[in-house]
C-alpha cells in the first residue's frame, strides 16, 4: 500500500509541477507530512510559508490521495481565496492608507467568512461554500467550490498563517523602498500589525497544528512568485489578461517582505512541523517539534 501511495504522489508531483522528484525523496520528505496529519489527534491545521514555496502543490497532492489511503476527508482552504475584492480594498486605501489597495497583508482578507466556515465544519453543517479568488485578474469569481460530504480534517493554507504580531522595533525599521517612500509614518504597518495581533490571532487560535515551509531567504521569493505568475498565465484561457510583469512583481512582493522575513526568523521553532526548502523549491529536511 505504501509503495502505491509513493507511486501516486510521484505521478501527481510531475503532473502539478512538471518537475522530476525521486521516489526516495517522496518517502523521506513528503510522506512525513501525510503521517503527521494522519497520526495527530488534532483535526485543524495551518500550513504557512512564503509565496511560491510549494504550499499549493502539497495541498493538491494531499487532496488527491489522503482519503484514498487514510480514509479521512480533507476540507482545504486557501487564505488567498478570502481576499477582499478591489472595491473593498479601494475603500480601505482611502480610509486607512493608500497601500491597502494591494492585496496581501493582514487586513485585506475576509476573516469573518473563514470563521463561518470553521463553525460549519465543527458542527458538520453541509454544504459548505468556499469562495474562489483569481490572482491573475485580482478579483473574486462568482463560482464557489461546494463541499457536500462531511470532512474529518480542516486545513487552512496561507502565506502568513500562524504568524504572531511583529515587535515594534522590527515593524518600524525600513527594509525596502516601499516602506521608505510610502509609509513614513508607519500607518500601514501599524494597521496590519494590529490586525495580526487581534483578528488573525483569534483565527489562528482556532487551529491546533502548524506546518511551516521555510525558504532559504527572501531573495528566492521573487523568482518563485515570477514563475508562479507565468504558470497562472499559461492556465488562463483569456489571453487579453496579461497579469503582472517582473517589475510589477518586484513592487508587489515588497508588501509581503517584512512579515515573510519575520516568519523565516521565528516560525521554525513555533511550528509543529518545520519543512526546510532549498532555492530550487526542493525539501531539504523536516523537523518535528518534540512533545513537552
Amino acid at each position: 500500500m505504501l509503495k502505491v501511495l509513493i507511486d501516486c504522489i510521484h505521478n501527481n508531483f510531475i503532473e502539478f509541477t512538471n518537475k522530476e522528484v525521486s521516489k526516495k525523496e517522496i518517502e523521506k520528505k513528503i510522506l512525513p507530512i501525510f503521517f503527521f496529519l494522519n497520526n495527530s489527534k488534532k483535526n485543524m491545521f495551518l500550513i504557512s510559508g512564503s509565496q511560491g514555496i510549494g504550499k499549493t502543490t502539497i495541498l493538491k497532492i494531499l487532496n488527491k490521495n489522503f482519503y484514498r489511503f487514510f480514509g479521512k476527508r480533507l476540507l482545504t482552504l486557501s487564505l488567498d481565496d478570502f481576499y477582499y475584492d478591489k472595491s473593498k480594498r479601494n475603500l480601505l486605501s482611502k480610509s486607512v492608507h493608500p497601500l491597502m489597495i494591494t492585496r496581501g497583508v493582514p487586513g485585506t482578507h475576509n476573516i469573518k467568512e473563514i470563521f463561518n466556515i470553521i463553525e460549519k465544519f465543527k458542527k458538520s453543517q453541509y454544504p459548505i461554500k468556499i469562495p474562489i479568488f483569481d490572482k491573475l485578474t485580482d478579483s473574486k469569481i462568482k463560482k464557489r467550490k461546494i463541499i457536500n460530504k462531511k470532512s474529518d480534517i480542516l486545513i487552512l493554507e496561507g502565506w502568513c498563517c500562524g504568524s504572531p504580531a511583529l515587535n515594534k522595533e522590527y515593524l518600524h525599521n525600513n527594509i525596502n523602498e516601499l516602506e521608505k517612500k510610502f509609509d513614513k509614518k508607519y500607518i500601514w504597518r501599524n494597521y496590519y500589525n494590529e490586525k495580526l495581533k487581534k483578528e488573525y490571532s483569534e483565527l489562528y487560535k482556532k487551529f491546533d497544528g502548524l506546518i511551516f515551509f521555510k525558504p532559504p531567504s527572501f531573495s528566492c521569493v521573487l523568482k518563485w512568485r515570477y514563475n508562479q505568475e507565468n504558470y497562472l498565465k499559461k492556465l488562463n484561457r483569456n489571453k487579453s489578461i496579461k497579469g503582472m510583469s517582473k517589475k510589477n512583481i518586484i513592487y508587489f512582493i515588497q508588501h509581503y517582505e517584512k512579515i515573510t522575513k519575520w516568519m523565516i526568523k521565528i516560525m521554525p521553532k513555533k511550528a509543529d512541523l518545520a519543512i526546510f526548502v532549498d532555492k530550487n523549491q526542493k525539501i531539504k529536511s523536516i523537523e518535528k517539534k518534540l512533545k513537552k
